[in-house]
């Protein structure tokens, strides 16, 4: 009788085993299939999210636009788009050797306007181009593309529409608010610190000759003139201010050099000119109030490359 009841008892513990893996490999099959309901679902809604549309008015006329950009080919402005986290796979020559950019830059082309099959390899969604870039007409075969004219918004509009593009306005708005307001803070404790009369050169080496610059032909000039309202040298005011930049001989520039120079030092210019008597004989050079910065990393007024002069400027002008 015992060994019956014993028998009993075992056959018992594998019926409810059996039924125990049963309810688990159901339960397990149906979070696994909640699962895959949920992948399915997130995939559908990227995928209508992606191929959603918006008008936007460009220079040209309205343009459809895809309200969430996936493959953004960026042959001009490709730094605005990178700051506001845009989802970019190819950008320009220049913005792809700038080496403040790198570290945005893993995964991403570097194309031109001329490498068209490249281009298309790459499927973009929308393409950003400058009007003056070639191939504008077949780049629109491939993708909706929006030109810009350089020169048409100033630096800090150019972003805000840059964010309209983006379908990232808002966003766009918000650092030039907040950048606004750093820069004219750091303005004016500079002026603080050196004088409200002192005055600042911009200039630059290139091949054969030099360059001053206005308030508004990249380099820093935005910055340092239109949100610090830092002073420029009377003769920068008269040959540089009208056309942004005025070209001009070794042996004039004495009478451009501000108390403080910011030099926008080209690699691929001559540089010679610093080993020279009139340059070591400037008063700025004499007092050691040169900074020297590299032409391929500053010469934009995109947010990537403010952020890093507003740095510069505060290290150079106020020791922080």
């Amino acid at each position: 009788m015992k060994k019956v009841l014993i028998a009993f008892l075992f056959v018992t513990a594998l019926l409810l085993a059996a039924c125990g893996n049963a309810e688990d490999s159901s339960g397990s099959d149906e979070a696994s299939a909640s699962e895959s309901d949920a992948q399915e679902t997130s995939n559908e809604e990227e995928e209508a999210s992606s191929s959603e549309t918006f008008t936007y008015e460009s220079e040209e006329g309205p343009i459809e636009l895809p309200s969430n950009p996936q493959r953004i080919v960026a042959l001009s402005y490709a730094p605005n788009v990178l700051a506001l986290g845009g989802n970019v796979v190819g950008v320009d020559e220049w913005t792809f050797n700038n080496p403040i950019m790198a570290d945005k830059l893993e995964g991403i082309e570097a194309v031109t306007e001329e490498s068209l099959e490249k281009i298309i390899e790459l499927e973009p969604d929308l393409i950003i181009v400058g009007s003056w870039l070639k191939n504008i007409d077949k780049l629109k075969e491939i993708a909706p593309t929006v030109s810009f004219t350089y020169g048409k918004l100033s630096y800090l509009e150019q972003h805000e529409e840059i964010g309209k593009v983006l379908n990232k306005e808002q966003e766009a708005k918000d650092w030039v608010e907040d950048f606004k307001a750093r820069a004219t803070e750091t303005g004016e404790e500079i002026k603080a610190k050196i004088g409200e009369d002192a005055t600042v050169s911009v200039l630059e080496n290139d091949v054969k000759q030099m360059a001053v610059f206005g308030d508004n032909w990249g380099r820093g000039t935005e910055l340092l003139y239109q949100e610090m309202e830092l002073n420029m040298p009377e003769k920068v005011k008269e040959k540089a201010l009208a056309d942004g930049y005025y070209s001009l001989s070794l042996e004039v520039i004495s009478d451009f050099a501000g108390d403080y120079i910011v030099l926008s030092k080209n690699p691929d210019g001559d540089t010679a000119f610093l080993e020279t008597e009139t340059w070591k004989n400037i008063p700025a050079v004499q007092n050691g109030n040169v900074l020297e910065l590299n032409t391929h990393v500053i010469a934009d007024s995109d947010p990537i490359t403010l952020e890093y002069l507003l740095e510069q400027f505060s290290t150079f002008f106020l020791g922080e």
